[in-house]
């Protein structure tokens, strides 16, 4: 998506906030980069204005940054970067600013929806959102499963979400490429050019990852996977494999949905391809102990294939179906029980399995109080 410039005065707003933590995401020497860079470079427009926000303390100050930001006229960037956080309570995603500790982010965080719904009266193409970004093991998963989103209604998002824990411990090295790429650059790159430039020059490592796709939508953990496409001698099997081993599920997860957007890109959404890579994310969901995950990723491998032309007597259907049954008896969650067992007995209806399969299905939705089962004995 290019932004359409013609004579307006564009505008930018450069968000680099570090929480008080022992080793923080180090965002304040990249945003100083990025600042050097010439407004018009920066923006892409003849003429430009850039404010600043290093390690804001106040939510409400950020706020009225943005509120300033989205009223101008001509094309906007804002660039955010620092650590994601989520609340203990509703499990949405923050910005963490320079008082934000893990007791404290309902009140001392920026709400990402926040930024969301102030750039929503915006005329659409003129607002490009880049970020760089680190979150924990908790914040990393729920964006990994998709079960939390940042969300891009009204404007276009790039950048990365990089993994921090003990393992891993990121630098903010997109802000430094988009920098680099800004100042060498012979003409000002449309937003797409500049991610993609960015993020093969960033190094950063494709297991701890995720790529923010360009879309005026969600977070997009399988978007630019060809910037890091692995070697074509490397068994993305085996590597998956080891990481789930030694209880990096993360990694694996990521290494699996890389190869599934691979298999989108080459072959579209409704293959049989894209479909194996669904049911290696389900098995280490499963692994990882969470079986509902696991549930609702086999039905979907399963929906995928018949929609790919498999029959429901197939052996890999069945198998799909199988499996998202035998996991659903190990979800104890009532409501979680009872949304994926509606979906399973939707899908039984095309897919009977084993004689008592559906009936089974029925009978557990029936239970007021549902746990988990013997599986053995079921035969599923």
């Amino acid at each position: 998506m290019k932004i359409s410039t013609g004579d307006q005065q564009g505008y930018a707003l450069l968000i680099a906030a570090e929480p008080p933590a022992r080793r923080p995401f180090a965002v304040s020497g990249p945003l100083s980069q990025l600042a050097a860079v010439p407004p018009a470079q920066l923006v892409g427009t003849p003429y430009a204005s850039v404010v600043q926000l290093a390690s804001p303390t106040d939510p409400n100050t950020v706020l009225t940054a943005l509120r300033t930001a989205a009223a101008v006229e001509g094309p906007l960037l804002v660039y955010v970067a620092g650590q994601l956080v989520a609340d203990h309570r509703q499990h949405l995603l923050h910005l963490a600013l320079a008082r934000t500790t893990p007791s404290t982010v309902r009140y001392t965080a920026l709400p990402w929806h926040w930024l969301a719904a102030e750039l929503r009266g915006r005329r659409p193409g003129t607002t490009t959102v880049l970020a760089d970004l680190a979150a924990d093991t908790d914040v990393w998963q729920l964006l990994v499963h998709q079960e939390q989103t940042l969300p891009a209604p009204h404007f276009t998002l790039y950048g990365t979400v990089q993994l921090r824990d003990r393992r891993h411990r990121p630098a903010p090295a997109y802000t430094s490429a988009l920098a680099h790429a800004l100042r060498t650059a012979p003409t000002r790159l449309a937003p797409e050019q500049l991610h993609r430039q960015a993020l093969r020059a960033a190094a950063v490592d494709p297991a701890a990852t995720l790529a923010l796709g360009g879309h005026p939508a969600a977070v997009d953990h399988h978007q630019d996977v060809e910037a890091f496409e692995p070697a074509a001698a490397e068994d993305p099997h085996r590597a998956i494999s080891e990481a789930s081993q030694a209880g990096r599920h993360s990694e694996a997860a990521a290494i699996a949905a890389s190869y599934e957007q691979a298999a989108l890109r080459a072959h579209g959404p409704q293959s049989t391809d894209v479909a194996h890579w669904i049911e290696v994310r389900a098995f280490l969901a499963l692994q990882e102990g969470v079986p509902e995950r696991a549930c609702q990723l086999w039905l979907q491998a399963a929906v995928v294939r018949l929609t790919a032309d498999q029959p429901a007597e197939h052996p890999e259907v069945a198998e799909a179906v199988d499996r998202a049954h035998a996991a659903w008896h190990l979800v104890t969650d009532p409501a979680r029980v009872r949304e994926l067992g509606i979906e399973l007995l939707s899908v039984r209806t095309r897919v009977p399995g084993k004689s008592g399969a559906r009936a089974d299905v029925q009978r557990r939705l029936a239970e007021p109080a549902p746990g988990p089962t013997a599986l053995q004995s079921r035969g599923f």
